[in-house]
């Protein structure tokens, strides 16, 4: 290993996991690591396992095999004492954004600091006000989650993500019913979250136009081999496809195109 290397180790590390739902094999043989500061995609068709391995990454979904790192440390070999520590640097974002309805936005926000640290109600309100400013939504404070359009809910639950300072950000497809518009603000939004907070950002995403825009890395998924087939930036897979599925996926505009003329 070179100097440079050991003095950057990467966040999170993923060593040959399979994951599995009892006997059935979703993926296998996966390997990829995440730099600390970086955007990295999880990229393939519906149904190749995306969302699972988000799942496992996050501590909800114990792999058949393999090992998953944060920080050089083993998750799964930890205790669940450990690993629900371990989990606290982490903030997820839903595609639903998985809001509680029957809760204004504030109580939301506050639920992970009032059940996880120790802090005064007083100074989780500021908390509070700090993290819905950030995502720009500080007004919405006293409103419930029905009066706010999709991208609104969004935007507060990542504040809600954001509550407890997390090292590392999932977002599993996060511009999924967002108009164009709002879909282009929410990346400018993430984008300013890696570059101001330092935050590692993992994403699951349809989306090519935000995942070319917004990605460092990424790792594309096979759903017929149930394996990884291709390592790199959405970009760098668009212009050097390793093959015919990657290139169709990457220029599905031009693939329908042709389908169409066909």
């Amino acid at each position: 290993m070179s100097n440079i290397a050991a003095k950057n180790p990467p966040l999170l590390s993923v060593k040959n996991l399979t994951l599995a739902y009892g006997s059935r094999v979703i993926q296998e043989n996966i390997n990829f690591d995440v730099k600390r500061g970086s955007i990295f995609a999880l990229m393939g068709g519906s149904g190749c396992g995306k969302s699972t391995l988000l799942k496992s990454m996050i501590g909800l979904l114990q792999p058949k095999k393999g090992d998953y790192q944060v920080n050089g440390e083993s998750y799964w070999a930890a205790s669940q004492n450990r690993r629900i520590d371990i989990a606290h640097k982490f903030g997820v974002l839903f595609q639903s954004a998985a809001l509680w309805s029957s809760m204004t936005v504030g109580e939301n926000v506050a639920l992970p600091l009032q059940m996880f640290t120790h802090l005064s109600d007083s100074m989780i309100h500021r908390l509070v006000e700090l993290k819905l400013g950030l995502v720009g939504m500080e007004y919405a404070i006293d409103l419930y989650p029905s009066e706010l359009s999709g991208g609104m809910r969004k935007r507060c639950g990542l504040a809600r993500a954001l509550a407890l300072d997390p090292e590392v950000l999932f977002f599993d497809e996060p511009s999924a019913g967002l108009d164009p518009i709002t879909s282009k603000r929410l990346d400018d939004l993430i984008l300013n979250l890696r570059d101001g907070l330092g935050a590692t950002i993992i994403i699951v995403s349809h989306e090519l136009p935000s995942l070319f825009s917004i990605a460092d890395d990424g790792l594309f998924m096979g759903s017929e081999n149930k394996t990884p087939i291709a390592y790199g930036s959405p970009s760098y897979l668009r212009d050097h496809p390793p093959n015919e599925f990657v290139d169709d996926f990457m220029h599905r505009q031009r693939s329908d195109y042709k389908k169409q003329k066909g």
